[in-house]
């Protein structure tokens, strides 16, 4: 019997839960827990629809509740080896050569934006703002995606960088946090925030060269590296949340 409708949105649901909350998903359904009680334990805003188009399709096509929790448990298991297997990919800006084809660095920040279905980390020295990766921060808001970006302060710089405060280029922007580093003493006059990075859901990682700039993303030749899967995306971004907790990056104008 075919199950197209419950299968697609199986795998919706699991892709929206992420592994660790599909199981706690598999195991309502083994218990035979309804619709209403997966949506008090399991929704938000971003899973609320396909938790609700599981339901729907399970009526729809007759699906045991036994046989959903299997469907979903196969689909995380998937779904864990696949964001472990890690796929790396250099990413270049600028002029392109017969050999090696060139993505634009912009294309790839807003890959990385998109995909983000719950935590975005961004790190930048230079910023500026430009439709498109604005247009992509608050696309990230609206699906309920934490955003925290860490930007360098001109005064940080040293004199460095000037015109507006690079965390102007955000400031606006109702749903992103931003913070920066509060030098101590034994930092030293001369360090600087110049890490450029930005990671999705620890999964996806973006680390290079490219400030979060127009320039940068479009015209500079710039390069990085796109990691996807293992323990690299994961880290970056627990170090940058610890960071946070010890106090060595505080919110952006304190």
């Amino acid at each position: 019997m075919s199950r197209g409708r419950f299968e697609s949105a199986t795998e919706s649901a699991v892709r929206a839960l992420g592994p660790s909350r599909a199981k706690d998903l598999a195991g309502l359904l083994a218990r035979r827990q309804g619709r209403e009680r997966a949506l008090s334990e399991l929704a938000t805003p971003t899973v609320r629809e396909p938790i609700e188009r599981l339901y729907d399709a399970m009526e729809a096509e007759q699906v045991p509740f036994g046989e959903a929790a299997a469907y979903i448990r196969g689909y995380s298991a998937a779904a864990r080896r696949a964001r472990d297997t890690v796929q790396v990919r250099t990413v270049w800006s600028g002029p392109a050569t017969p050999a090696v084809p060139v993505r634009a660095t912009a294309q790839v920040l807003a890959e990385v934006i998109s995909e983000a279905q719950h935590e975005l980390l961004a790190m930048t020295y230079a910023a500026r703002p430009y439709p498109a990766l604005t247009e992509a921060l608050r696309l990230a808001v609206r699906r309920s995606v934490t955003v925290d970006i860490v930007v360098e302060t001109l005064a940080g710089a040293g004199g460095l960088l000037s015109g507006h405060e690079p965390g102007a280029a955000f400031a606006g922007m109702p749903g992103v946090r931003l913070w920066h580093w509060v030098r101590e003493a034994g930092d030293g006059p001369a360090s600087r925030q110049h890490a450029k990075l930005a990671v999705a859901d620890r999964r996806l990682l973006f680390l290079g060269s490219a400030n979060l700039t127009e320039s940068a993303a479009r015209r500079n030749i710039e390069a990085g590296v796109l990691v996807r899967g293992g323990s690299a995306p994961r880290r970056a971004a627990e170090h940058i949340v610890e960071l946070r907790r010890q106090g060595v990056l505080r919110p952006w104008g304190r």
